[in-house]
C-alpha cells in the first residue's frame, strides 16, 4: 500500500505564523506599558536615563527568561537599554552552552563609575 504525500498548505502555515506574531506583539505591548508605568525610565544595568523621544530604546527584560511570566507587580521585569538587554541574553546563552549558572547576576558595570574621579591627581603628577 503506497502512502500518498500531500504538499503542505503554505498559506495556512503563513497564517499560523502571522497569528502567533500578532499574539506575541499584543502580550509584549501589555507588559511593556505596565513596566513603563511601574519603573523609572532608567536602564537597570548601565543607569542610562530615557525620555519620551528615545524611550523605544528601553526594553523590558524578563528576569527568569520566561516571556509568559508577567506578574502584575512587575517582579519578573526589569527595564534595560537595548545594549544591556542584548548583553544579558548573550550571557544567558553562553552560560547555557558552556556551563555555569544562567541566573548569575552581572558585576556592577555602570552607574557608579566616575571617569574623571582622579583627574586632579593625574594633572598634579604631570606638573611636578
Amino acid at each position: 500500500m503506497a502512502i500518498k504525500k500531500t504538499a503542505p498548505d503554505i498559506g495556512k502555515l503563513d497564517r499560523i505564523v502571522a497569528e502567533a506574531r500578532r499574539n506575541q506583539e499584543e502580550r509584549e505591548k501589555g507588559y511593556r506599558e505596565q513596566a513603563l508605568k511601574l519603573f523609572p525610565w532608567i536602564c537597570g544595568r548601565c543607569a542610562r536615563e530615557f525620555e519620551l523621544k528615545n524611550l523605544r530604546e528601553l526594553t523590558v527584560h524578563h528576569k527568569n527568561h520566561n516571556h509568559d511570566d508577567n506578574p502584575q507587580d512587575g517582579s519578573n521585569w526589569e527595564l534595560l537599554c537595548l545594549y544591556c538587554h542584548d548583553e544579558e541574553h548573550r550571557r544567558y546563552l553562553t552560560a547555557g552552552t558552556y556551563g555555569g549558572s544562567n541566573t548569575d547576576k552581572p558585576k556592577d558595570t555602570g552607574g557608579g563609575h566616575k571617569a574623571f574621579a582622579d583627574l586632579a591627581a593625574l594633572l598634579n603628577k604631570t606638573r611636578t
